[in-house]
């Protein structure tokens, strides 16, 4: 079923891993929650052992879910070849929609073994391919823009990728909206095959995906894939403004890790962790359960990414689909977290437009929007 819809005949509004949503304007169903396995191994200094990520991975497809995201990255390739491990181990490749990334330099030294150049993305394609021990990737995403690739480059490499059946289907990460439509204008104009998703950083605390990325995945037929739903671990609301950061924490902070950023930058995250914890109290959930619930349900998300170290950890995440949070609390998350509104974005805004229509309202939305 499309984002948004429920069966035909039931009443309840809750999601389930199993209400498999269509990624962006394409046939590929993926669930509402999918696995993100940055988690999966040690190497970074945190992370679980291969017992503990099979244990989470079982976990997972057990319960329904079928989109697992990994990136050759992560973890110095240890990731993909668990995944491809586990996917191997149960006999259920062409069960899950399988994820993975190119972007980042895995060849320290060799100024083409990163970036988003043809010979780079060849390359790393075969080399995930070997990893996860199959021969097609589901979703393949361009990790992040390295502001160098011209995109005809990217997405002519995209498209002979999928014609070769090497991927089944295209995504944008971490890439500035112009640089998203200009690809998906460029794929439409030339017959390649067209970007299906994008995966951004989304939560309370980083809301400004809200100013023009919603609007463009509408108009173009993408589906937003949420990374990073706790804000790397801020709205648990297990810390506080005291707290010093320890653990997985500190080994972000002493990189360059934007996220980080997230405990010390802005003093407005802290106020948001404070309404967050007072609704989570009021409804007997975990802050990070309401976090993600509130996240899962914003316009144009398709799949939102949950990270685990244990299987605890993974059921209580994906038990922050077995609620609605009431309006009013909604209202105050929405109050506390929503982003401010630079220029242009000022123009946009309904009171701006007013101006534009000698004050009649022509921005009424049709019901079958």
């Amino acid at each position: 079923m499309a984002r948004g819809d429920t069966k035909q005949g039931d009443v309840s509004t809750l999601a389930q891993l199993k209400d498999y949503y269509l990624l962006g304007k394409s046939g590929l169903r993926i669930s509402p929650l999918g696995l993100g396995t940055m988690t999966f191994g040690t190497e970074w200094g945190w992370g679980a052992d291969i017992d503990t990520a099979r244990d989470i991975f079982n976990a997972y497809v057990d319960a329904g879910g079928n989109f697992i995201d990994t990136a050759n990255g992560y973890t110095m390739g240890t990731s993909e070849q668990m995944v491809g491990q586990f996917m191997q181990e149960r006999g259920i490749r062409d069960k899950i929609v399988l994820a993975t990334k190119f972007t980042f330099n895995t060849d320290p030294g060799n100024p083409n073994g990163g970036g988003n150049g043809r010979k780079n993305m060849l390359n790393a394609v075969n080399a995930s391919l070997q990893r996860l021990q199959t021969d097609y990737i589901d979703l393949y995403w361009l990790h992040s823009w390295d502001r160098l690739t011209p995109v005809e480059e990217v997405m002519e490499t995209f498209d002979t990728l999928v014609r070769q059946e090497k991927i089944r289907y295209i995504g944008l990460s971490d890439c500035p909206a112009w640089y998203v439509s200009r690809a998906q204008t460029l794929a439409e104009k030339n017959g390649w095959a067209r970007v299906n998703a994008i995966q951004m950083e989304y939560n309370l605390t980083e809301r400004n995906l809200e100013l023009e990325y919603v609007d463009m995945v509408k108009e173009l037929g993408i589906g937003i894939v949420v990374w990073t739903p706790l804000a790397a671990g801020l709205l648990t609301g297990k810390h506080k403004r005291e707290d010093l950061a320890d653990g997985r924490l500190k080994v972000m902070q002493a990189s360059d890790n934007p996220m980080g950023r997230r405990f010390t930058e802005n003093p407005k995250n802290w106020d948001i962790v404070d309404v967050l914890v007072e609704v989570a109290n009021e409804l007997g959930k975990p802050p990070a359960q309401v976090a993600l619930n509130f996240i899962t349900k914003r316009p144009g998300v398709a799949s939102t990414l949950i990270g685990a170290t244990s299987t605890a950890q993974l059921q209580e995440n994906m038990d922050s689909l077995d609620f609605e949070i009431p309006k009013e609390a909604l209202d105050r998350l929405d109050e506390a977290s929503k982003p401010f509104i630079p220029t242009p974005y000022t123009f946009f805004r309904f009171s701006m437009q007013g101006r534009l229509t000698g004050g009649v309202n022509v921005n009424k939305v049709p019901p079958w929007y």
